[in-house]
């Protein structure tokens, strides 16, 4: 409070690039990390915003060569969530004033090249969807890790349909048993621990964990691989990709997701020679995303304080 009036603020930085590379002597393999980050802290620095006092700010240059600097002090390799972790301890550690550090990184995904089968002694090439994390860590120990997906491009050629929807005079949908489904999948997922204390050392992996996800994603989105799954509609897949998350990590509390519907319109064309409409038997379309269907959730578990 100051002079009669709530003041709330935060202060950060944000598009910290930093990558890091770790040299394997006995392997003979690099590994390369690309991560963008973000700081954002909650401070007990109200006299600079009432008078002009800077003596409890946090200089933001500070904050971005801290990130250098914690990133050339992990000697062995470290998950993005163990590295935001990492950040999130020091600035409420370091830091009487901080109340509050939420950090958030989005890894670039850099993949290793295989060449003739063989896997790359050093060598990478970018991937598609990106790995996300947010945590937030109050100075009592208290923390929300948020792990996530985003840019997971998919589409499956059959196997979708869209019936049975709402018809008023604004309709001119037709109900459909075949179309093509594909969206860009956006997810993130909510671990259950509550506490820093929570979090297992070593040997539990969150990349492990991000790959399973991904993969439980998948399985759920295209069905096997011979005859895959049937969707009536985007919103009854995403359901079922968020509970079969929920199924089988127990450690994970509650799933978000974003899928965005991502048109394949079948081509019609008329002619002087034919100008009633012919339609292309379901194998010319046209790709569009403008505009599209954006649908989305959150699942939670029915004990979860999301």
């Amino acid at each position: 409070m100051a002079e009669g009036l709530k003041l709330e603020q935060r202060h950060g930085k944000s598009r910290v690039r930093v990558a890091r590379v770790w040299r394997n002597a006995v392997s003979g393999k690099d590994l390369i990390v690309e991560w963008n980050v973000a700081i954002s802290l909650v401070t007990d620095c109200l006299p600079a915003f009432t008078s002009g006092n800077n003596s409890s700010i946090v200089a933001t240059d500070s904050m971005k060569n801290t990130v250098y600097v914690k990133a050339k002090g992990c000697s062995e390799v470290v998950s993005v969530e163990e590295f935001a972790i990492i950040l999130a301890k020091h600035f409420t550690s370091l830091y009487p004033q901080v109340a509050t550090a939420t950090i958030t990184i989005v890894e670039k995904p850099w993949e290793r090249l295989v060449l003739a089968l063989q896997p790359h002694s050093h060598g990478f090439k970018a991937g598609s969807e990106k790995h996300t994390v947010e945590v937030t860590l109050q100075k009592n120990g208290s923390v929300t890790l948020t792990s996530g997906i985003e840019g997971l491009a998919v589409l499956k050629t059959t196997q979708s349909g869209f019936e049975g929807f709402v018809r008023d005079k604004y309709t001119i949908l037709p109900d459909t048993k075949e179309r093509i489904l594909a969206t860009e999948v956006t997810t993130k997922w909510r671990y259950a621990f509550e506490w820093l204390s929570d979090i297992p050392p070593k040997p539990f992996c969150f990349n492990q964990r991000y790959q399973e996800v991904k993969e439980v994603l998948l399985e759920t989105f295209f069905g096997p691989p011979q005859v895959g799954v049937y969707s009536p509609s985007v919103q009854n897949t995403l359901y079922l990709m968020a509970k079969a998350i929920l199924n089988k990590f127990l450690d994970i509390t509650a799933v978000h997701l974003r899928m965005p519907n991502l048109h394949f319109l079948p081509v019609n064309l008329s002619t002087k020679d034919n100008p009633s409409m012919v339609k292309f038997a379901d194998d010319v379309y046209t790709p569009t995303d403008e505009p599209h269907g954006t649908i989305e959730a959150t699942v939670t578990r029915s004990l979860s304080k999301l």
